[in-house]
C-alpha cells in the first residue's frame, strides 16, 4: 500500500452545499477559510455565492459530519462573453492538507461548471502559495496575469486560468482597450 494511501483519511465524504445546510455549516465556512485564506470575508459574501451558486460549491466532511475542506464557487457570463466559472474560495482543515482533498474539491466543482458549459475558469491565489499554485498547475490551469497588492494585506496574486473550449478569447469584450487602428502615414 502506498503512503498516499495510508495518509488519506478513511471516512471522508464529499458532498454538495444546499441552503438547507446553512444553518449546520456556514458558521464551520467562514470559520475554516478565516483561519486559511487572507482576505477577511463578510457574511454577506458567502451568502452571494452560496445562495446563487451553492450546487457549484462542495464541502468534504470527516465520518463525524465536521467540515474537513470546502470549495466556493460561480458560473456566469464574463462580460458578456464567454461563460466564466470563477473559484472563489478554497480551504483546507491544515491537519488533512497534502491528502489530495482540495485536488477532489477542485476537481467536483470543474466537473459541474463543464457540465453547464463553461467556456473557462478563473482564480487568483496569492503569489506566496506555491501548493496552491502547484495544485492548479498540475489540473490544467495557467497563470495568465500577475496582480500586484491585490490582496488587503499587500500580498500580489496570479490569476489562473483554465481554458475549457478552444478560443474563449475570440469573444469582445466591451470594456477592454481595444487596439488602434493603424493609419497610414499623410501624404
Amino acid at each position: 500500500m502506498s503512503k498516499a494511501t495510508l495518509d488519506a483519511p478513511a471516512e471522508l465524504r464529499y458532498v454538495q452545499y444546499h441552503s438547507s445546510k446553512e444553518k449546520t455549516y456556514l458558521s464551520a465556512i467562514r470559520q475554516l477559510i478565516s483561519d486559511d485564506l487572507s482576505e477577511p470575508y463578510s457574511i454577506y459574501v458567502y451568502r452571494y455565492f452560496l445562495y446563487q451558486w451553492g450546487d457549484l460549491c462542495f464541502m468534504a466532511l470527516d465520518e463525524d459530519e465536521n467540515l474537513i475542506g470546502v470549495v466556493i464557487s460561480k458560473l456566469e457570463p464574463h462580460r458578456g462573453g464567454p461563460m466564466r466559472g470563477y473559484i472563489a474560495m478554497l480551504a483546507v482543515r491544515e491537519g488533512y492538507r497534502g491528502k489530495g482533498i482540495a485536488t477532489e474539491l477542485v476537481r467536483k466543482t470543474l466537473d459541474v461548471m463543464i457540465e453547464r458549459d463553461a467556456d473557462e475558469i478563473a482564480l487568483e491565489t496569492e503569489v506566496t502559495n506555491t501548493a496552491a499554485m502547484k495544485l492548479y498547475e498540475r489540473l490544467g490551469f495557467l497563470r495568465s496575469k500577475r496582480l500586484y497588492r491585490y490582496y488587503l494585506n499587500g500580498n500580489s496574486a496570479f490569476r489562473f486560468m483554465l481554458l475549457i473550449k478552444e478560443n474563449p478569447a475570440a469573444y469582445d469584450y466591451e470594456d477592454e482597450v481595444q487596439p488602434l487602428p493603424i493609419r497610414p502615414p499623410s501624404a
